[in-house]
């Protein structure tokens, strides 16, 4: 059967590389022929040799839905609800995801988000109505634009845990704490495809409030603090290593300052790049040595999210504490930084957010 009637294998293929994204759940439902073939490898691969691929940036944001007052400002809510919302550097449009079962009256609180494939990993946090600390996952997948549910992730409660992902199969889940506060050294790998988790060697001390990233093939945690040192971050790291399946030496100076890791994030390419704000700085790794790529715009005093890819940064943040977001995206080459249009519905706090190659 042909793809489109008509016309040559080759140039039905090279329309269908063109669909964007939001469409695939549409193409998909046409016929059996378009759904088979926007599922092969061989398609997506296509899609990125000739550059049809798509970016998007998944946050968790706050939904602004600001009340007037009797002088016609707007009044900051108390208790955000958070959603998933979507950026497109390429197109600078934003939208929103559906609410994962169960959760349309926002997200957990805190909860963690993780790409692998077409699908988006969302892990854990503490339920927006009773506060209880949450162990459920759930997978959206953009080819079909539905969700399923997951294995909850095993061994008890566990918030301010680092997560991250190898882009291809498995998401990773290191530190946080129990429910007592107790800060943790247990480390655990999803397989999302196979809907499995499975238990990785403990890391060699606690982390609370870590960050993790997936850098040269290995998972680094980074950061943290003990259950004593509640609150005092360390600047090491360590890593795991799945060709020998355990924790390298720990890396102490990893960090060259004492502070939360939240903003450490990877550079998107696979490669060791690395980039985190602190102190009004865009900084970077490079040989062992962090590195001062610019300087934050004024307009952000508080940074509540950094992420990377094909050689920009995107830094969103405020003025102040309960001020609106707004986005910077900073060129890497260029060293220059350009303001986003973020949209009035847009404006809201993100606590975390990951990058998707579609």
């Amino acid at each position: 059967m042909e793809l489109i009637s008509g016309l040559p294998e080759d140039v039905a293929r090279d329309c269908l590389i063109r669909v964007s994204y939001q469409q695939f759940p549409a193409v998909a439902s046409v016929c059996k022929g378009w759904k088979t073939e926007i599922h092969m490898p061989e398609y997506h691969r296509q899609r990125r040799r000739t550059g049809h691929a798509q970016r998007v940036l998944v946050m968790v944001q706050a939904r602004v839905e600001p009340e007037k007052t009797e002088t016609g400002s707007a009044k900051r809510l108390k208790n955000p609800i958070y959603r998933l919302s979507v950026f497109e550097p390429e197109s600078c449009s934003w939208s929103e995801l559906p609410a994962p079962p169960g959760y349309s009256s926002g997200l957990p609180v805190m909860c963690q988000l993780a790409c692998v494939g077409y699908d988006l990993v969302v892990l854990g946090g503490l339920d927006p109505e009773t506060w209880k600390a949450s162990n459920n996952v759930f997978v959206y997948n953009f080819l079909s634009a539905k969700w399923r549910c997951g294995t909850h992730m095993p061994g008890g409660a566990r918030t301010f845990f680092g997560c991250s992902s190898d882009g291809r199969r498995n998401v990773f889940v290191a530190g946080g704490h129990d429910d007592e506060k107790n800060a943790l050294k247990s480390a655990l790998i999803y397989d999302v495809a196979a809907d499995e988790w499975v238990e990785l060697p403990e890391m060699s001390s606690e982390r609370d409030e870590c960050k993790a990233v997936f850098r040269q093939g290995r998972f680094v945690v980074v950061g943290g603090y003990r259950t004593e040192n509640q609150g005092r971050f360390e600047r090491s790291a360590e890593a795991f290593d799945f060709v020998t399946w355990r924790w390298g030496q720990v890396e102490e100076e990893f960090l060259d300052c004492a502070t939360c890791p939240m903003t450490l994030v990877d550079g998107g390419d696979g490669g060791e790049s690395v980039y985190m704000c602190r102190g009004g700085e865009l900084v970077t790794m490079r040989s062992h040595t962090w590195q001062k790529m610019g300087r934050v715009p004024d307009e952000i005093c508080n940074v509540a999210y950094v992420g990377a890819f094909d050689g920009v940064v995107v830094v969103i943040g405020s003025s102040g504490y309960g001020e609106v977001h707004m986005g910077y995206v900073f060129d890497v080459r260029r060293c220059n930084w350009r303001k986003l249009d973020c949209p009035d519905g847009f404006k809201g706090h993100v606590q975390t957010g990951c990058v998707l190659e579609i």
